[in-house]
């Protein structure tokens, strides 16, 4: 895998690798001052999706799946996703309590409804009528961006492949003796963890608040990061990445507004469904296995 990342990189290409990384931290950092750096950073977001079409070719290294694999990789994906972020949580919850307790405040602010307060009458005076369709509106603008950030967020997983790509190249430039004797593996963990801590910095870029919660948030956010990270390199598949990223947001998101315990709840749902997709891959299997050995006493 290490060989396919590093392959020759056209300069079209480095371009966007440094744009869809350097250029990425200078204008996060920049959208905590400026609106139109937030504006910018969401376009190369978007932008990312065409590069990840050219990486995931290197990723994949030529590895062809099946639906039901993907699906059932998906699926495992994001039930350890959901397990090693409880224990994540549970962890900084305890280690880091200034930044636990803040954040909470923060969900709870952020996700705050404001009660609508009828103003006084006087006493000839009669009650509009306020048309329904206007909260539905309400309701559907105060979450829709949360939910356009969320999916945003899952191509952050482009981002953390093009810098795992110029780690090693660095790596590969730099050592050209130890890639040759067979340590590819120990580059490509350490470019995980140099990739997991730049994750968990980039989530205090546009924020000021105490050390002792810049702390605790690059840490549980970095262990958030190593976790996405090793999905990426197990599934070799990008775009399984990107979406567990996506969909983790977005019931993150829902649990803040709605049902605190939807994470959980869709997990559990997904438990059965992929032993189900298991035993059909390992009866398909089977079956493939019994058609060989009769083509062989055949012939």
């Amino acid at each position: 895998m290490s060989t396919n990342l590093t392959k020759p990189v056209s300069r079209r290409l480095l371009f966007a690798l440094l744009t869809i990384t350097i250029g990425v931290e200078v204008v996060l950092y920049l959208s905590g001052f400026s609106l139109l750096a937030g504006t910018i950073y969401d376009a190369i977001m978007v932008a990312s999706f065409f590069i990840g079409l050219k990486l995931q070719t290197r990723l994949s290294d030529g590895i062809q799946k099946t639906k039901n694999q993907i699906f059932r990789q998906f699926i495992g994906a994001f039930l350890l996703f959901v397990l090693g972020s409880t224990m994540i949580n549970i962890y900084s919850s305890y280690a880091f309590v200034d930044f636990s307790e803040d954040y909470e405040q923060y969900v709870e602010e952020y996700t705050e409804v404001v009660s609508y307060e009828e103003p006084e009458l006087e006493p000839a005076q009669q009650v509009e009528p306020v048309d329904p369709m206007w909260d539905v509106v309400g309701e559907i603008d105060s979450i829709g961006y949360d939910i356009y950030t969320d999916i945003l967020a899952g191509l952050e997983e482009v981002w953390r492949l093009a810098y795992i790509i110029l780690i090693l190249l660095i790596f590969k430039k730099i050592f050209p003796q130890s890639w040759e004797n067979g340590r590819r593996d120990i580059f490509v963990m350490l470019a995980l963890f140099i990739t997991s801590v730049l994750f968990g910095i980039d989530h205090t870029l546009n924020s000021v608040q105490s050390w002792k919660y810049e702390v605790g948030a690059i840490v549980t956010f970095a262990n958030m990061g190593l976790l996405f990270g090793l999905i990426l390199l197990w599934t070799r598949n990008l775009w399984v990445t990107v979406v567990v990223h996506s969909v983790y947001d977005i019931l993150a998101t829902l649990s803040w507004y709605y049902f605190e315990f939807i994470v959980e709840l869709a997990a559990l749902i997904l438990v059965p469904i992929y032993l189900i997709l298991k035993s059909i891959d390992l009866n398909q299997s089977m079956k493939n296995s019994k058609e060989v050995i009769i083509t062989d006493i055949a012939n």
